[in-house]
Parts: structure tokens; sequence; C-alpha cells
């Protein structure tokens, strides 16, 4: 007689990261991402949740001032599988989730890997009006069965990923995106030039980036000029723009 499989326990979404000096009124959600694997039924390590902490507070004081509050997601288990895409559901559950604890706030989704995958995917919730893939894992898929896109109308969207990214293929992100700005011109794409998955090398920078489309895109803060060039340009320039040095240092809003 098979064994039956035991029910995933729930997701959940972690403690709100805000910083001192923050407004009591929230006025926008990001809910944070990790990512995970391709296929396990196994709880989520705490080290992946962990991970995500520094940037939720890098997140948290940049967006202190206009009532942002930072959620990382805890999922209910660490892989996508297959076609139950399990982060992608649980992303949708959070959008669900926030809405209950906060009332009718913009939401950005902002993943990291597997999470960046699920970041996209869960983009059509009524909520969501913004989406940050970085690094996004996006398996290859045939022109029968492509990765839907379809979601992604009327969001901002932004795509950053690592050049030499030995785990999740950028040239996937690209075409991607490609398909992206067909639909939705709100749509840009920055590469890391020599980074690599964790986007390590040039966290700041990715950091500012971040921040700076959180802001514009919940807040409706001026972008920053590179930001604003890449949502405008047309493919391929909105899609290969290069995230230069020093970008945190140039913001100006």
């Amino acid at each position: 007689m098979g064994q039956r499989a035991l029910p995933l326990p729930a997701a959940r979404l972690g403690r709100a990261v805000q910083t001192a000096g923050a407004t009591d009124e929230v006025s926008g959600v990001v809910v944070l991402l990790p990512d995970g694997e391709a296929d396990s039924r196994r709880r989520p390590s705490p080290l992946s949740y962990a991970a995500q902490l520094p940037f939720a507070r890098a997140l948290a004081r940049a967006g202190q001032g206009d009532g942002l509050t930072v959620h990382v997601l805890r999922y209910r288990c660490r892989g996508w599988n297959a076609d139950d895409a399990h982060p992608a559901e649980d992303a949708a559950w959070a959008a669900d989730e926030v809405q209950r604890l906060y009332g009718d706030v913009p939401v950005c989704l902002v993943g990291h890997g597997m999470g960046g995958r699920a970041a996209l995917r869960a983009a059509g919730h009524g909520a969501v009006t913004s989406v940050l893939a970085m690094a996004p894992w996006l398996p290859e898929r045939t022109a029968a069965d492509p990765e839907p896109v379809k979601q992604l109308m009327g969001r901002r969207v932004l795509i950053v990923h690592g050049t030499n990214d030995e785990r999740t293929d950028p040239e996937l992100s690209y075409r991607l995106a490609e398909r992206v700005k067909k639909a939705n011109r709100d749509t840009c794409r920055f590469e890391v030039h020599s980074d690599g998955h964790a986007l390590r090398q040039h966290r700041s920078e990715v950091v500012a980036l971040a921040a700076d489309f959180v802001g514009g895109s919940l807040f409706a803060r001026p972008y920053a000029r590179p930001v604003a060039d890449a949502l405008a340009a047309p493919p391929p320039l909105g899609l290969r723009m290069p995230l230069a040095a020093g970008f945190g240092r140039s913001l100006r809003h």
C-alpha cells in the first residue's frame, strides 16, 4: 500500500521589518521571496529566511519616510515542484495576507532565484503593482509551452541579473524580458557585469537600484535617471542596461 504524502505546513509572513523613524501608517508593502530548489517538499532552511533580513532592513530604511513595511515570506516547502509551483502559490497567499493585515495598500513582490520566478508568476494578484526579479530561475521552456507573461500586464517590472551567474541563465531572463516588454512597456532589465548568482560583488548598487524601484513603484517617487531611461527605452536597450558602479551614490530625488 502506497504512502500518502503528508500535508504541507502553512506559509507564513515573517515579522514586519521596520526601522526607527518609520511612520506608523503603512502605505506600501514589499514581500521578499527567498531562493529555493527545483524539487523538494522539505521545509525551507531557516538560513534562506535569515539571508533576506539584511536586504529587508535596507529597503525598510530607504522607505521609512513613505510608510514602507517589508516582510520576508516563509514558504511551505523549499521546492518549486513542477506544475505545483508552490512558491508562486505562497506569494499569492502573501498578497492576500498583506491585504488582511494592512488593507488596500500596494504590494511589490521582490524575489531572488526561484523567488524571482515566483514573484513574476504571482504578479497577477490584484494588490501587486510591481515586481522585482533578481537572478530569476527560469528553466528552459518550449515555444509551445512558454513561461506565462500575461499576468504582468499593468505592473512595473524590473529584472536584475549578473552576467557571470552559473546557477540561473541570464540569457533566459533576457528572453523573458523581451516577451514581457512586448506586452508591457513598463519593463526593464539591468545586467550586473561580472557578478554571480548571489549578486554580492556589486551589492550596494543592487540594493540602491531595488530601493529606487520600490520607491518609484509604490510611492510615485521620481525614478533615478537610469531606471527612468530603462523603462522608457525600447528593446534591446531597456533590457541590457548595465548597472554602473556607484549607482547608489548617483541617486538624486
